[in-house]
């Protein structure tokens, strides 16, 4: 990916949720809710304090985070997805 992110950006690779139902039901692609879990798979170096030395990111490179359902900005490198979000869209990390 060529891709790096700035200050406090991560970008995430969006995990996509089953296409059937337990009950065997097959969902249509408008009936998809939007992902709100991925894998981070980049990260900025962190956002900058008014004396320029860095904040440490709290998510890094491989960490299963969840986020704000409509968060970030979505971008397509090929055939895949990936959403470019700030640290403070990320509402949790999966352990």
């Amino acid at each position: 990916m060529n891709l790096k992110p700035l200050g406090d950006r991560l970008i995430v690779q969006p995990i996509e949720q089953e296409e059937v139902t337990a009950s065997g039901i097959v969902l249509p692609e408008t009936a998809k809710e939007k992902p709100m879990q991925g894998k981070v798979v980049a990260a900025g170096p962190g956002a900058r304090k008014e004396d320029g030395s860095r904040v440490a990111m709290d998510v890094k490179e491989g960490d299963t985070v969840l986020y704000a359902k409509y968060a970030g900005t979505e971008v397509k490198i090929g055939d895949k997805k990936y959403l470019i979000l700030k640290e403070t869209d990320v509402l949790a990390i999966v352990e």
